[in-house]
């Protein structure tokens, strides 16, 4: 057993994303933002600076959600488990497998 090294990749779930950085749903969300730009962008011709902002709004915000960030899948997952930490129980009660499950 000395002298035996173990490696595991870091990145495991990785092989599963498309790309390596999306899921299905990912590129459903960005698909959807986008498909809604090009349709607004048909409908309103000749417009404002400003109208041009709003148009975009929908894929820039898809966009935002779906890019990767250190630590996390992407933005969406950050924010998915911000939510999830807020909304559950703040209190953890320890039970391991070195603690004995009766009183002292």
């Amino acid at each position: 057993m000395e002298g035996q090294n173990y490696l595991i990749p870091a990145n495991t779930k990785k092989s599963k994303l498309i790309l390596g950085f999306f899921t299905p749903v990912d590129l459903g969300i960005f698909g959807i933002g986008c498909l809604t730009t090009i349709i607004m962008l048909f409908i309103f011709q000749g417009m404002s600076f400003s109208m041009a902002l709003i148009i975009l709004m929908p894929a820039l915000i898809s966009g935002f959600l779906v890019i990767p960030v250190p630590n996390y899948h992407n933005v969406l997952q950050l924010i998915i488990n911000i939510i999830t930490f807020i909304m559950n129980r703040k209190r953890y009660y320890w039970k391991g497998w070195c603690m004995k499950d009766g009183e002292k």
